[in-house]
């Protein structure tokens, strides 16, 4: 098949490896521009881009995909089918139409549940015990496409977001290969009108924790949160930084150390077993680490 392929982070990388090793014809990879990042803030390629170079594929990162040179060359390859899988910006109908079999999408979720940006997230802080890939034909909704193919994996009971990104990228890898063979037979079935839910951007106000809360409901928050960006407590010496951390049976008042052998704080219901934490400027280290290099005792505050 003659491929447009639309993509941008690490979580695409795997599908667009496949693709080509399984040897469609990938036409042309898009991914979002460069962008200056690290401490030097270097102009780097996005995962995508980088990969596609690697791979030898034609390449184009626009800034602009509704108007100057980028609408006519996509228009000119011709392609069969445009699989989009985080691109990260809203397609037109130029983009849907131009392509034989139209545009197919591999979105990380369950859906009608957890349309939107950060699926995964949402589906760990909902305590959601599975979630899947779906491969749907795109429209102007977003994520309202009819899904040709569904695939389900259980949710490990001590899923991060980290995790749970890595099994979804490969598993989005299958069903683009899946889907495409036979694209043409294929008949999508229309999602349902029942169950629609929805998963906005994850920004980084959104790992702050409060002590208030249960204990389960901070640990789901943690690990939605991790790698980034990360569930942290704020304090006057700025954000502490929960790398991990276990809900376990206990009683006190929330923020206030329990022990410190582990390092247990009281939450609003429970208590919770902080495994590994990182200080402002410090590097992560464990609990009882933490609790010795503050000295802190049973009925501290954790952190102010």
């Amino acid at each position: 098949m003659r491929i447009v392929f639309m993509g941008t982070p690490d979580f695409a990388v795997p599908t667009l490896t496949a693709l080509h090793q399984a040897g469609h014809e990938v036409a042309l990879v898009v991914a979002q521009p460069d962008k200056r990042s690290g401490r030097g803030k270097k102009l780097r390629k996005p995962p995508v881009a980088q990969c596609a170079l690697d791979l030898g594929l034609p390449l184009s990162q626009p800034r602009a995909i509704f108007t100057g040179r980028f609408p006519e060359r996509y228009v000119a390859i011709e392609p069969d089918v445009t699989v989009v899988i985080a691109y990260g910006r809203i397609l037109k109908p130029i983009h849907l139409d131009t392509p034989k079999h139209g545009a197919v999408n591999l979105h990380a979720s369950l859906l009608p549940r957890w349309r939107g940006a950060a699926p995964l997230q949402a589906a760990l802080l909902a305590g959601d015990t599975e979630t899947g890939v779906c491969a749907q034909r795109m429209e102007l909704g977003l994520d309202t496409g009819d899904v040709y193919l569904e695939r389900r994996i259980p949710i490990d009971p001590r899923e991060t977001a980290g995790t749970l990104h890595d099994k979804l990228a490969a598993l989005s890898a299958e069903v683009a290969l899946e889907t495409l063979e036979g694209l043409a037979e294929r008949v999508p079935v229309p999602q349902a009108e029942q169950g629609i839910t929805w998963a906005p951007k994850i920004e980084k106000r959104d790992g702050q924790l409060d002590l208030g809360l249960p204990a389960a409901q901070l640990d789901r928050r943690i690990r939605a949160m991790t790698p980034w960006p990360g569930g942290w407590i704020p304090g006057e010496a700025g954000p502490l930084k929960i790398v991990s951390a276990t809900p376990i049976e206990g009683r006190g008042e929330p923020g206030r150390v329990l022990l410190t052998r582990p390092l247990v704080v009281g939450t609003g219901d429970g208590a919770l077993r902080l495994d590994r934490v990182q200080a402002p400027g410090r590097k992560p280290v464990s609990g009882v680490d933490f609790a010795n290099g503050l000295r802190l005792v049973p009925g501290a505050n954790l952190w102010d």
